[in-house]
């Protein structure tokens, strides 16, 4: 199944909905980075996550940032995510290994860490981006969207992700869903949404027995008047070029690139989500001092 986002609402638009698969998108995230199981279940959630708040942003060039930093082994996460749905990211320490938890199933919540926070900014083209700032309730990542929403948007909201890593480490599935109640909405919605959800099997079950994203929101919203209002694709994708790099170099400073020069007499970046390194030599990073001075 080809990896895509669909947008819907129901019960007279009160509700909206999200639901996602990511499999290609967190398998891709999982052999740039060689994660771990439990790295690619807590990188794959969040990337699940930041494709849905992708598809939530209004305007072409608008991204969204995902940072959660927790006191576990697993250091960090940071993610982005763009409204054409382009996600990419990365955590700490892809390599961090944990015994399955009491469920005997990857331990994400250990991994990351339940004291910490998380960021989300949001770059909608004004002249400041918004943040927002949470503690981390769970680490678990999808409860801890949930309270982000909650706390930050005030918009109540059920958010569940799921990433089924195999024994040889690739990824089986992964996707998720959100649904968030829109003014208007009735307790009685609050009360159908709460005994639905504790009776619909786990995202990656679903996935499993070939249900689709359309097929899981039928699930949950049938019952509420579900409608469909569009598809779209996902992808793992990094926006980095030399150009990039090149403008990071000279946000350092005429200082720090000629001590470059005198040290190691060039440089190598490389890019925190795809991993592609570029090398400049000791004549291009002179030239780009000359750039910074002509600027």
């Amino acid at each position: 199944m080809r990896d895509y986002l669909v947008r819907a609402t129901a019960n007279n638009t009160t509700i909206r909905a999200f639901a996602t698969v990511t499999t290609e998108t967190v398998q891709k995230a999982h052999l740039i980075h060689e994660t771990s199981h439990v790295a690619s279940a807590a990188l794959g959630r969040t990337l699940t996550a930041a494709v849905m708040m992708g598809g939530m942003m209004k305007d072409e060039g608008n991204s969204v940032t995902i940072q959660i930093k927790g006191d576990g082994p697993l250091g960090g996460i940071v993610v982005v995510s763009d409204s054409k749905l382009n996600v990419r990211g990365y955590v700490y320490n892809p390599a961090v290994d944990l015994p399955l938890n009491d469920l005997g199933k990857l331990d994400v919540a250990s991994a990351v860490g339940k004291n910490g926070y998380m960021n989300v900014i949001k770059d909608l083209g004004l002249k400041e981006p918004y943040i927002g700032y949470v503690n981390l309730v769970s680490g678990e990542i999808g409860e801890d969207i949930a309270y982000y929403f909650a706390f930050s948007e005030q918009i109540p909201s059920v958010v569940s992700l799921g990433v089924l890593v195999d024994a040889d480490g690739s990824i089986i599935n992964a996707g998720g869903y959100i649904i968030q109640l829109l003014p208007g909405a009735d307790e009685g919605v609050i009360d159908f949404l709460e005994n639905k959800i504790r009776t619909v099997k786990p995202v990656t079950a679903l996935l499993s027995e070939g249900k689709s994203p359309e097929d899981i929101l039928d699930i949950i919203l049938g019952e509420k008047g579900l409608e469909i209002l569009e598809t779209a694709p996902c992808s793992y994708t990094c926006n980095c070029s030399r150009d990039r790099m090149e403008r990071n170099l000279l946000s350092l400073g005429e200082k720090e690139i000629m001590e470059m020069i005198e040290e190691q007499h060039g440089a190598e970046l490389s890019c925190h989500f795809c991993n592609n390194k570029y090398y400049f030599t000791e004549e291009q990073l002179l030239n780009l001092i000359h750039q910074g001075k002509e600027g």
